[in-house]
């Protein structure tokens, strides 16, 4: 027989405060409870069905394991569901407390195009395929074009064009509606204009595209126009000519030439600078253990120093008076000569007036000249690189080298190298200079068969191979 445990007798507790009502045990209750929402949750047993409660025990049957390969492992895998979604699956059993909810049929994510090309049911799915046939037909179109190598031009990149004519509204002739505003306007319209730099919009060069030569150039020039052209020549060689004279008159003519005798002497006393010193220092440590003596004598003289010593002089209260009364009388000069100086400048307030108008007359004129300077600066060859633009030289034959026809002309110009220029000229290309590079040194060896035949390094490893094993059976052979 199985003993009864005795009930246990439950203890009486005052419940008169709520302090007190913590004591109370609730456990049973709290069980009663939590097995009715598992049962919620999971399932009586009453509902579950017998596959779910009970196994079929078959380790007696002796069943030949099927193996899986990989590949049919991963297609079991795919069906399943994945281990990451498991926490998301609903496993209550607990009835919907709502019974007639309104349950909204999820659709899928995106468009199914195949179907709207295939089976168009909308307007919209038939003008996209309408649409899309047009593009493959433009694709087409440039495919070929591409192979024949035909440029389609379909406007002219030079010609200038204001984008509000394009858009309508945007361009009003009272002035209402300003560029800022209508660039702002077609960015949120989708026809955004790409900002260019100003220098697009206006000239920034006085030079002409093309530009007719000197007429004293011709192969038969007028004698006129060959002797200005001359001239011209002749002015610009000697200006750089005086420019040369300047720059080697400020630089090599400063210094004084010397010869080479007395360069090699002063260079030679200018590198030995430090070393007398140290022998002048060497001689006085001679001279100095010999006069010892002396110095025995000068310690017993005094010491005094080379500076005397500082006095700490106070002014007296004398001093101190008559110099506030100088500092005083000095400052009521300064006031008179201030205040005669006021004076002057009241009787000739004219000739200040006429002053003040002179320096702003030249002021106004030193402004005028630098803007004229800056409108002039505008139009000249901008410095695209490096180096500077310089215009060429002028071409000029001289009068015994003129022909008078074009058989026997001589050419001193090239076409391209003036076309070539002129873009320089027009801001179009940067100024470049031609660059000579050295050659780098190549250290050649002649190959062994091109080599005149001789004794090489070879042979005469092998003769002294042989050698060693001569002498080596000599020495056997005596053993």
């Amino acid at each position: 027989m199985t003993a009864v445990e005795p009930a246990t007798k439950k203890k009486r507790i005052s419940k008169k405060n709520k302090s007190a009502w913590r004591k109370t045990d609730i456990q049973d209750v709290e069980q009663f409870l939590e097995d009715q929402r598992q049962e919620e949750r999971v399932g009586t047993f009453a509902d579950k069905p017998d596959e779910d409660l009970f196994v079929v025990d078959s380790s007696l049957q002796k069943s030949k394991p099927t193996v899986l390969s990989v590949k049919q492992k991963r297609k079991l895998n795919a069906k399943k569901p994945m281990r990451t979604y498991q926490a998301l699956e609903n496993t209550s059993r607990v009835q919907d407390p709502i019974a007639k909810r309104n349950h909204v049929r999820q659709k899928k994510n995106g468009r199914n195009i195949e179907l709207e090309v295939c089976n168009p049911t909308k307007p919209r799915h038939r003008q996209a395929n309408s649409d899309r046939a047009q593009y493959y037909v433009k694709l087409e179109q440039r495919l070929a074009d591409k192979k024949n190598k035909k440029l389609a031009v379909e406007k002219d990149i030079w010609q200038e064009v204001d984008f509000r004519d394009e858009i309508p509204g945007l361009k009003d002739e009272k002035g209402w509606i300003s560029r800022d505003l209508a660039l702002h306007t077609a960015g949120n319209i989708g026809k955004k204009v790409v900002k260019t730099h100003s220098s697009l919009h206006h000239k920034t060069t006085k030079a002409k595209k093309f530009e007719l030569p000197h007429p004293g150039m011709s192969y038969n020039p007028a004698p006129e126009d060959h002797q200005a052209l001359i001239d011209t020549v002749v002015e610009r060689e000697e200006g750089i000519i005086k420019k040369e004279q300047h720059l080697k008159r400020v630089t090599t003519s400063m210094f004084s030439k010397v010869t080479p005798e007395e360069r090699d002497r002063r260079r030679l006393q200018e590198m030995s600078q430090g070393i007398e010193d140290e022998e002048e220092v060497a001689e006085q440590d001679e001279n100095g253990q010999k006069s010892g003596e002396k110095k025995e004598d000068d310690e017993e003289k005094p010491y005094h120093t080379i500076n005397a010593p500082v006095e700490n002089k106070k002014k007296s209260k004398q001093a101190r008076r008559k110099e506030l009364k100088q500092k005083e009388l000095t400052r009521q000069t300064e006031l008179k000569r201030k205040l005669k100086q006021q004076t002057a400048d009241l009787i000739r307030i004219k000739s200040i007036r006429h002053e003040l108008d002179d320096e702003e007359e030249d002021l106004n004129d030193l402004k005028k000249r630098r803007k004229q300077r800056a409108e002039k600066a505008k139009f000249e060859p901008k410095r695209l690189g490096r180096h500077k633009f310089e215009e060429p030289d002028l071409d000029l034959n001289l009068p015994e080298e003129i022909a008078g026809n074009l058989r026997n002309v001589k050419t001193e110009s090239s076409l391209l190298k003036d076309r070539f220029h002129t873009l320089q000229r027009n801001n179009m290309l940067p100024t470049t200079k031609l660059v000579s590079r050295k050659k780098a040194k190549v250290k050649r060896f002649e190959r062994n068969s091109h080599k005149e035949p001789g004794v090489s390094y070879q042979d005469l490893k092998d003769r002294r191979r042989a050698a060693a094993i001569a002498a080596k059976a000599a020495a056997d052979i005596k053993i």
